[in-house]
């Protein structure tokens, strides 16, 4: 038997880090098995779904590499299936029509359980003959359903606790336990992996997909992913569109490692490759309890990945970052010689981009408290003559940079980081950039010298004051 597993998202909000990882999950087991993986978009809720989120939820899924099978199917255009599974449903007698109201059914409700009965949402319109209102699927009332999760375990549930639920509304629209049973069943699905929240509509769906003489696919119930305090995940903590990681920076491999690892393991290994994921990744070992996020680990994951990614890669990510930014990279260090400088030492794409504007773009002012601590008139008369000396460099490359600011500094006997902080603000308008000859060398002879001159005049102005 092939193996088909599926990703189903509602258009109704964002692509969140929670969807994202039951969709590598589902992706990663198919994969496992040569199997296929499909993308449906469960769109039949006409008034909450929006083509906004559609295409977050389809640039989301190419950005993570986590390619579908086949067409996408969009729930809106099988209408007229899961009509014809409706009409079969009333025709077997395993659905009806109710025009009971919420308010009457739970009425009724509670006069069975003064009854001793057990409480049924459905004993007022069971064996009416009627031509109007919502359809319900007519749940057996004696037995169990019994869910061998892979997660879970063995869930047991009684069927005279569940309800006979809606299929149909008023207007002839599908819901959502029937759509999902009629996808399944034709799309020959034969592995849902999903999250926990889903464990309670199992039972139902089972016994619709047993009413349609059809089998069940083998479910696989993930739980939820907990912000770091334990708490229900907000959008501050990882609930927010996937699109937002992509926006700050972190490479889409960091992500799916970091998501991989959130309630799955394979012994002590932190780092795994796509190829080494997809051998390994059995939905048996993950772990039947929640998850909590770690900012700080995906951040220490994505420098990994950053150290480790060939610059060409990293420059094809990083480019529309400079172009949301407004910064042009024409002018300036070449960009492959700027990576392999800042992804030493850069956490993110973003914070990469931020750091490095300087070499692409003067700055007006320099950063008040760096200049403050380090453009004092002490240090006047060094600057001077280093600027003086890299006049007249010609090889404008590292060591002899380096060499330049080493033999300045022990002429004035001032220490190497003496000079380097005052000549890093001077050339970056700020007190951070990476080891002091290579930031003067990518800023170029010319930049340097001309913002060497202006450090030189803001510490006479400061020395006059």
């Amino acid at each position: 038997m092939q193996v088909i597993t599926r990703f189903a998202p509602s258009p109704t909000g964002s692509l969140h880090i929670g969807g994202v990882r039951t969709a590598l999950f589902s992706w990663l087991y198919a994969r496992h098995h040569q199997g296929k993986f499909i993308l449906r978009v469960e769109d039949t809720d006409r008034e909450r779904s929006t083509d906004e989120a559609i295409d977050i939820i389809l640039q989301g899924m190419e950005w993570l590499g986590l390619e579908h099978d086949g067409d996408i199917y969009y729930q809106t255009r099988r209408f007229d299936r899961y009509r014809e599974v409706i009409n079969q449903l009333l025709e077997q007698g395993d659905a009806y029509y109710c025009t009971c109201s919420k308010e009457r059914l739970d009425a009724l409700r509670e006069e069975a359980m003064a009854r001793g009965e057990k409480p049924r949402y459905d004993g007022h319109c069971r064996g009416l003959n009627l031509d109007e209102g919502v359809v319900r699927f007519k749940n057996p009332i004696d037995g169990e359903v019994i869910v061998n999760d892979e997660i879970q375990g063995v869930v047991r549930f009684d069927n005279g606790e569940l309800d006979d639920l809606i299929i149909a509304r008023s207007d002839g629209t599908p819901t959502y336990n029937l759509t999902v049973v009629v996808d399944d069943m034709d799309m020959g699905i034969t592995h849902v992996i999903r999250g926990d929240d889903h464990l309670n509509n199992t039972p139902r769906q089972m016994n619709i997909f047993k009413a349609l003489n059809a089998d069940c696919p083998t479910y696989a119930h993930i739980p939820m992913i907990l912000g770091p305090d334990g708490r229900k995940l907000s959008k501050r903590d990882g609930a927010a569109s996937v699109l937002e990681y992509r926006d700050q920076g972190y490479l889409p491999d960091a992500l799916l490692n970091y998501l991989a690892r959130l309630g799955w393991s394979h012994g002590d290994q932190e780092i795994f490759s796509s190829e080494e994921l997809v051998s390994l990744f059995d939905i048996k070992d993950v772990n039947k309890s929640a998850a909590s996020i770690n900012p700080e680990k995906l951040l220490w994951l994505n420098q990994h990945y950053l150290k480790n990614s060939r610059n060409n890669e990293i420059a094809e990510q990083l480019m529309p970052i400079f172009k949301e930014m407004g910064v042009s990279i024409e002018v300036g260090p070449d960009l492959m010689d700027l990576i392999d400088v800042q992804k030493q030492r850069t956490d993110t794409l973003k914070q990469m981009a931020e750091q490095s504007v300087c070499y692409y773009q003067d700055f007006d002012e320099f950063d008040a408290n760096a200049a403050k601590k380090h453009l004092r008139p002490v240090i006047l008369q060094p600057m001077r003559t280093l600027r003086e000396r890299f006049v007249s460099l010609k090889d404008w490359t590292n060591a002899p940079i380096k060499a330049q600011i080493e033999n300045v500094a022990a002429e004035y006997e001032i220490g190497m980081g003496k000079l380097g902080q005052p000549l890093r603000v001077a050339v970056t308008g700020a007190g951070q950039s990476p080891n002091i000859d290579d930031t003067v060398r990518l800023v170029g002879k010319q930049k340097t010298l001309e913002r060497l001159e202006k450090s030189i005049i803001f510490i006479e102005n400061r020395a006059s004051s």
